[in-house]
């Protein structure tokens, strides 16, 4: 998307007495995980306007001045009863702060958690709130049938989560669930089917670490006739509703079905903590491994006990605050040393302005109690940055591969079967693929290769999940495919199979040049191809990555591709 498209608001009617006003940044709003595609995003608010007029969730405060201009266009803000906010944050509280400053007289509605933070964000602002509790008596009536229901859906990352349904349009609101961080005209999901990919990395990033509570907050919605979900990011779903309600169960029930969990543990004062583990979950689940992610600020000690009992795994991440770490962060620590067995992989990260105390206390205390660590403890100063957050990922992804391999460990190793071993037998080119995105580059060797089409030429690449690079392997992105020398390989070979400690620089020593698309080629490959990702399928422990061919160059004619031969179809 162009990045010098400036942001704008999309205002339309979208049912009776009812109006979305979306909030669209073309390009990538934040350094969350979830943005990573940077597709944009919209920031989707609502206005009721029946005998009294409601506002729902408003957005945060980089939109709040087009955002007011759009909403005055429609409304007088001193007629606005009700301000209804599907969670609480900084951001969101800043945009509502300007609007009471206008209409001092609306009444905010949010779950009891909601009316906590939300004191806390604007301790000055005079405050007239409404709380929530997703009784069955407790309905809004705001005249001429619009009756709100209110459901509770917290979650760790947003423990103050709340739904609401309107029973004259049968719109369900639903803020943080089914979204996609998509920015473009389209209001609701016609042709639902091109969002699949947006929708699966949105639910990966922010939901995969909370399936207990997704399943959970679906339970509490199947009961209500919903016409389509209203969520704070993307399009409307409409078309595409029972497929991605099935989809969130599914999926929700794969990450439950996990063999191998972690404990993720957390607080965060300012948030930046509690994005460093939303990028250590994703790169956990990626890999296959369940996450309990668990906000001590939040849980009772009965749930983080209950985690670290059942957990084959756990990482414990703090804020510094006053040199120290958050009292609940000290409770859940005591918890982890009197009762979490040794040989249980550890984790620490956090974040802090100026000393980080309270990382070095973790990490301190854990490894005097002779727990090992899965990645070297992460200390963010301020704000996480993409780099950072890929690193962040990318230790995720070791700790979970850490596991599984104990697990195999523990496990005889069993003779390839006769079908394993004829699945063996075939035989791939071996290449690098290479790519570089903006700050943050990759590469991986691989075999699973093949052309797939003429016209236009393209071909297919098969990705292991928790691979480093699968993140970066989406449509709209590009690399480089080197296909390697036959009898000049390995020393490739030898220098892409080895670890990489997270985003680390994999073209040390390497003799590189930069293709048109910005991704590095390999001088010593025998030929190479610039590609761009059309599409990917998700197929068991891999995805197939489908890419249409640009350019490409054959630099050693005499040279025989290298191949790739296997005893067993089990592994590489």
């Amino acid at each position: 998307m162009s990045e010098s498209k400036p942001r704008d608001v999309q205002v339309l009617p979208i049912a009776l007495d009812t109006t979305i006003l979306r909030s669209r940044s073309w390009n990538r709003l934040r350094f969350e995980i979830e943005y990573a595609l940077e597709r944009g995003t919209t920031a989707n608010s609502f206005l009721i306007a029946a005998d009294q007029i409601a506002v729902v969730d408003p957005p945060g405060e980089s939109f709040t001045e087009i955002y007011l201009t759009a909403l005055q266009r429609h409304v007088d803000p001193r007629q606005i009863n009700y301000v209804i906010l599907g969670h609480v944050n900084p951001n969101r509280a800043a945009t509502l702060k300007v609007l009471l400053e206008l209409a001092p007289q609306i009444t905010c509605v949010c779950s009891n958690p909601g009316a906590i933070a939300l004191r806390s964000a604007l301790p000055d602002v005079p405050l007239t709130i409404s709380i929530m509790r997703g009784t069955l008596d407790e309905v809004l009536d705001l005249g001429k049938g619009h009756q709100l229901s209110f459901i509770p859906t917290p979650s760790p990352r947003y423990p103050d989560s709340l739904c609401t349904y309107d029973s004259k349009t049968q719109i369900l609101y639903t803020d943080k669930f089914f979204g996609a961080h998509v920015c473009g005209d389209q209001v609701f999901d016609e042709g639902w089917s091109v969002l699949s990919e947006d929708r699966r990395y949105y639910y990966d990033c922010l939901m995969a670490p909370n399936a207990r509570q997704v399943t959970t907050a679906l339970e509490k919605i199947a009961p209500f006739t919903v016409k389509f979900y209203a969520p704070g990011h993307g399009p409307l779903v409409r078309y595409g509703f029972t497929e991605l309600t099935h989809a969130y169960q599914n999926w929700s029930q794969q990450q439950k079905a996990q063999d191998l969990s972690v404990a993720l543990l957390y607080a965060s004062a300012y948030g930046n903590t509690a994005t460093i583990a939303q990028a250590i979950a994703r790169g956990i689940t990626k890999a296959g491994v369940a996450v309990e992610s668990i906000n001590c600020e939040a849980a009772e000690p009965t749930e983080i006990q209950t985690a670290l009992e059942k957990c084959n795994g756990f990482a414990i991440g703090s804020p510094t605050l006053g040199g120290h770490a958050p009292t609940q962060i000290q409770t859940a620590l005591g918890m982890i040393l009197s009762t979490v067995p040794q040989d249980k992989l550890a984790g620490v990260f956090g974040s802090f302005g100026w000393s980080g105390e309270a990382i070095d206390l973790l990490e301190g205390k854990l490894k005097d109690a002779g727990f090992r660590f899965g990645f070297d403890p992460i200390r963010v100063k301020f704000t996480p940055t993409d780099v950072t957050l890929k690193y962040c990922e990318e230790a995720g992804t070791d700790f979970a591969q850490a596991l599984k391999k104990a697990k195999k460990v523990r496990e005889p190793r069993q003779p390839a079967t006769t079908l394993e071993q004829a699945v063996g037998r075939i035989v791939g080119s071996l290449c690098i693929v290479t790519t570089k995105q903006g700050d943050v580059a990759s590469a991986m060797l691989a075999s699973w290769v093949s052309q797939a089409t003429f016209n236009p030429p393209g071909l297919t690449i098969a990705v292991a999940k928790e691979r480093a690079i699968e993140s970066l392997m989406y449509p709209g992105t590009s690399f480089v495919l080197n296909i390697l020398a036959e009898g000049k390989h390995l020393g490739l070979m030898k220098h892409f199979l080895k670890p990489f400690a997270p985003a680390e620089d994999r073209f040390v020593d390497v003799d590189t040049d930069t293709a048109p698309n910005g991704s590095p080629i390999l001088n010593q490959a025998s030929a190479y191809l610039e590609c761009s990702v059309s599409g990917r399928m998700e197929c068991g422990d891999h995805w197939v990555v489908y890419a249409t061919v640009d350019r490409g160059k054959v630099l050693d004619p005499e040279a025989k591709t290298a191949i790739h031969h296997r005893k067993t179809g089990t592994h590489y």
